[in-house]
């Protein structure tokens, strides 16, 4: 199981990684093509850096932003990277950490995993918006449901996550310093 969470990890900062710098290209366009929109010989001669061809690096950038936070949070980041505070937590014996990391990770794992259906029951409408530029770039097909299904993709993992933590540490299987459970 080790084996296989640090391929799905590997794999996932891959992708995430492929995104930034797919960000980062877009972010050079957009750049290029603001300080150049003005000089109209520019655009006469090389017809390519005209600026009506480029309202679509926006929104590109965003759909980029938010897969990139979604699967680095599902997947990239480890428990131990994000930010805590701990003060009581320090402050009490191993045995009462434990119970902290039982109560606190079902709390997380349910209330994710509660908002699983509602957040579903809204994409219904998402899949009949279309995106506003984006169209000219992938085709007619792109709905803004294909956009934000990243964010059902993050709750059920971050969900069986903490579900995981939680259970190594009712059966006394974690350190209270290292929780992580699968992918982490």
């Amino acid at each position: 199981m080790t084996r296989i969470s640090a391929t799905l990890q590997r794999v996932a900062e891959l992708f995430v990684g492929v995104l930034m710098g797919l960000m980062f290209v877009t972010f050079i366009v957009q750049i290029i093509i603001r300080y150049t929109a003005r000089l109209e010989w520019i655009s006469q001669s090389l017809p390519f850096l005209d600026p009506t061809h480029y309202g679509w690096t926006l929104e590109f950038c965003l759909l980029l932003w938010i897969w990139i936070i979604f699967v680095g949070a599902a997947f990239v980041v480890k428990r131990e990277d994000h930010v805590t505070f701990d003060l009581f937590y320090d402050a009490v014996r191993p045995s009462v950490r434990r119970w902290f990391i039982i109560i606190g990770s079902a709390i997380v794992a349910v209330a994710l995993a509660m908002s699983i259906e509602p957040t579903l029951g809204k994409f219904g409408i998402l899949r009949l918006k279309r995106t506003a530029t984006l169209a000219g770039l992938f085709g007619d097909w792109i709905r803004m449901r294909d956009i934000y299904v990243v964010y059902i993709l993050f709750l059920i993992t971050v969900s069986v996550r903490y579900a995981w933590v939680a259970w190594c540490a009712l059966r006394d299987r974690v350190d209270d310093t290292s929780a992580d459970g699968p992918g982490s």
